[in-house]
């Protein structure tokens, strides 16, 4: 013989429990609200870290980046006003290599020569 036992669905046994269990749910809902919103506030706090970071990094590099652009603007300069300097001196000892050779044709033969012999001669061995 197997007894039944049916309880009415308005009885205080019935409503107690629904009432716990709707008390339960009513403290996960409440407690996965707070876990949301603590956790939209950490990703939101970091998110703001983070933005912070590549701002003063961005800062950082474009700094850097601005003052390698104006050294090697400064070594560039330099250089080219070297490379002037030593292209107006050639010229000058050109100039007066011409002017040597044309108001002294024998003397600046008979250097050439000598110089060539010299060289020659230091070659050789």
């Amino acid at each position: 013989m197997t007894k039944s036992v049916e309880i009415a669905s308005n009885s205080p046994v019935d409503r107690n429990a629904a009432d716990r269990i709707e008390e339960g749910a009513e403290r996960v809902k409440q407690a996965t609200s707070h876990a949301v919103a603590g956790t939209k506030e950490a990703v939101d706090r970091a998110a703001d870290r983070v933005e912070e970071g590549l701002h003063h990094a961005t800062d950082k590099a474009a700094g850097a980046a601005t003052r390698a652009t104006e050294k090697a603007a400064e070594y560039s300069e330099r250089g080219r006003e070297a490379y002037d300097q030593a292209v107006d001196r050639a010229e000058d000892w050109m100039d007066q290599a011409r002017d040597y050779v044309r108001e002294k044709p024998l003397q600046s033969v008979a250097i050439a020569l000598g110089a060539g012999w010299l060289l020659g001669r230091l070659l050789r061995r």
